[in-house]
């Protein structure tokens, strides 16, 4: 058995851990920060030279992470071929070096990844664009530029008068958001497909898979180059601070907004499910309802979802106008929501092997867009 010490890096796309100490295979880790910003919980990292040995991997300081409460429970994802990804031994001590969380793996190959969920790299973002933009019906537009010169890019289909945006990824961490926007995108460039047919007939869809590339890139988990929450800019948007929020949302004035569905993932909570737009000045029981008839309907559509668990709705009155679903509710009284998908795995159909996945986030998607369909019957 080799005593060398092992190597850890994560100078790439998405990377960002910090090395305290190394001694053979045991390693002692520290998550960064985003830039400008105090978020940090993200984590994509290698791990070389670790063949065969049971790799020890402890990351402290993490009762000043961001989402505290997303720790326990949790179980960090890892790949060796870095196309299917599982979960490792993991545990979680809240009183030990102000909280830290031990990792556990002994890999077969010569180089393993870590990461906090299933990574959705920026090379991997490109050739999902591509792709779609290449199928029959798909227009391609470029709504803007990042702080870092990076295009925003938004994917547009169908023939339908119902205007239909699709965000995702607007914290960059969270993952989950552009792989559901990947199973999306394959359904409905599919041209076999009738859910995709029914969408591009009676919709016009307009589909951003990812709102934050620089995030995403830089391995931010919650902000953009410049260290601000994207999902708090959408009242007030500026080319200083958040020139993606003002492209997207200017795009949306010209086309109006008739359903939105905003894609996030969750650290705490083991469940997916829709948060609506309680509490903005327009609201009416009659307006409200036509977000409760989709979730209901996804509701019985698809076991992976649930109304149980989720976020407390706001007061009368008291909705954050800043966030995406609140805006464009009150904007353009649309049927908006948002989706979270668990960082943990789904409690109520958990998955040993994988916990919540890429897979499942693919799967997920094509439900929603069913639910979609049905939802659109009555008009």
């Amino acid at each position: 058995m080799s005593n060398h010490p092992i190597a850890i890096d994560a100078a790439f796309d998405s990377g960002n851990i910090e090395i305290v100490a190394i001694e053979r295979a045991t390693a002692h880790l520290r998550i960064p920060a985003d830039r400008k910003s105090e978020f940090a919980q993200w984590f994509h990292f290698r791990v070389s030279g670790a063949a065969g040995r049971e790799l020890v991997l402890t990351i402290d300081n993490l009762q000043d992470s961001a989402f505290p409460q997303g720790w326990p429970n949790y179980r960090a994802c890892v790949s060796e071929d870095r196309a299917f990804w599982g979960r490792a031994d993991t545990s979680y001590d809240a009183s030990t070096g102000n909280g830290t969380l031990t990792i556990r793996y002994t890999p077969a190959s010569g180089q393993v990844w870590f990461a906090y969920f299933a990574p959705y790299s920026m090379e991997r973002h490109n050739d999902l664009v591509a792709e779609a933009a290449s199928a029959e019906g798909v227009t391609y537009r470029r709504l803007g530029q990042t702080l870092d010169g990076r295009s925003i890019d938004c994917l547009e289909m169908g023939e339908g008068e119902t205007q239909v945006w699709l965000t995702g990824r607007q914290h960059p961490g969270e993952t989950q958001a552009e792989w559901w926007m990947e199973g999306a995108l394959e359904v409905l460039t599919d041209p076999a497909d009738v859910v995709a047919r029914a969408l591009r007939k009676y919709c016009r869809l307009h589909i951003v898979p990812n709102c934050n590339p620089d995030g995403s890139f830089r391995g931010h988990l919650r902000t953009n180059a410049e260290g601000v929450n994207l999902n708090r800019e959408w009242d007030n948007p500026t080319l200083e601070r958040a020139p993606e929020v003002l492209a997207i949302r200017n795009a949306m004035d010209a086309t109006g907004v008739d359903f939105a569905m905003d894609v996030h993932g969750d650290e705490a909570i083991p469940a997916v499910f829709l948060a609506g737009y309680e509490g903005i000045p327009s609201w009416t029981d009659e307006f409200g309802e036509t977000f409760y008839r989709y979730q209901r309907i996804l509701d019985r559509r698809c076991p992976d979802f649930q109304t149980e668990k989720g976020y407390p709705k706001s007061a009368p009155g008291t909705a954050n106008l800043s966030l995406c679903t609140n805006q464009l509710a009150e904007r353009f009284g649309a049927t908006a929501m948002t989706l979270e998908m668990p960082f943990k795995d789904n409690a109520d159909w958990p998955d040993a092997a994988q916990g919540w996945s890429p897979e499942r986030c693919k799967l997920l998607a094509r439900e929603c867009l069913a639910a979609l369909v049905e939802w659109l019957e009555p008009c």
